[in-house]
């Protein structure tokens, strides 16, 4: 069965952010770390000619370790550009002029000596200290996937609320005694206005069957209304329930012996 071998291309990179911290660690370690997730080698879809690296913050760069005598014996050159210009540093000034020069040159150092190793060293940020201005870009990241999970988030942020508003339809337990007690009182107060309401039910009226609380909460409001059931503003849908069949429990429709759930 043929196969088809997946290349990456350049609409389909996904850059993330990492932070090193370069206290107590060796310069070398801390720069071939750095220069891997730059090149983007930790990744499986690899490519040698894309620049799909990470971005890469360094902090703590004034606290890098160096061993031997190398903060002596290791010298920095430049040239000025005019005769006799040619100076040189050691690594011990280099550090207390500007930390953060020795580990940009050591990772420059091993990455690619052309367009797409300049591309990459942009994508790195060394800081002498702990802070660095980049806590919203490590915690969110770049990219395609980033940008969809973000979409995602915000998706879900948004159906939240919405998901949450059907409260009342939630079951509780309440008493009894609370439940008949609205019943009670306008059947002592208005006997003949309850008859009254009865009366469609004995008749032959269709009732809620089967379980209430599968009905919605409109529907028990308006069967229970029809019913003559007077609903007050506090109660919940199992409040409703309860009313309802206990309603059908005293007025029980004749002819109607099997409905079993009325």
């Amino acid at each position: 069965m043929p196969t088809k071998t997946f290349r990456l291309s350049g609409k389909q990179m996904d850059r993330t952010w990492h932070v090193l911290d370069a206290a107590n660690r060796p310069l070398g370690r801390v720069a071939s770390d750095a220069a891997r997730l730059l090149l983007g080698k930790h990744k499986p879809d690899y490519e040698p000619f894309l620049p799909m690296g990470d971005f890469v913050v360094i902090i703590n760069a004034a606290e890098v370790a160096v061993t031997g005598a190398k903060t002596k014996n290791k010298v920095y050159y430049r040239h000025t550009g005019y005769p006799g210009g040619l100076r040189e540093r050691t690594l011990e000034e280099q550090m207390e002029r500007d930390p953060t020069k020795v580990l940009e040159r050591a990772i420059k150092g091993m990455l690619p000596h052309n367009s797409r190793g300049r591309e990459l060293f942009r994508h790195l940020n060394v800081y002498a200290g702990a802070d660095h201005p980049h806590e919203a870009q490590v915690n969110a990241g770049t990219g395609a996937r980033a940008k969809k999970r973000a979409r995602q988030e915000e998706a879900a942020a948004s159906a939240a609320p919405a998901a949450a508003a059907p409260v009342d339809e939630t079951p509780t337990e309440t008493p009894a005694a609370e439940v008949e007690a609205p019943e009670a009182t306008e059947t002592a107060e208005a006997p003949e206005a309850v008859a009254e309401a009865v009366e469609p039910a004995s008749a032959g009226d269709e009732r809620l069957t089967g379980s209430l609380s599968r009905y919605k909460r409109a529907e028990l409001d308006e069967e229970a209304q029809r019913l003559g059931i007077e609903i007050d503003p506090d109660w919940k849908k199992d409040d409703v329930v309860a009313a309802v069949q206990a309603h059908y429990d005293e007025h029980p429709v004749s002819g109607a012996a099997d409905d079993g759930d009325a």
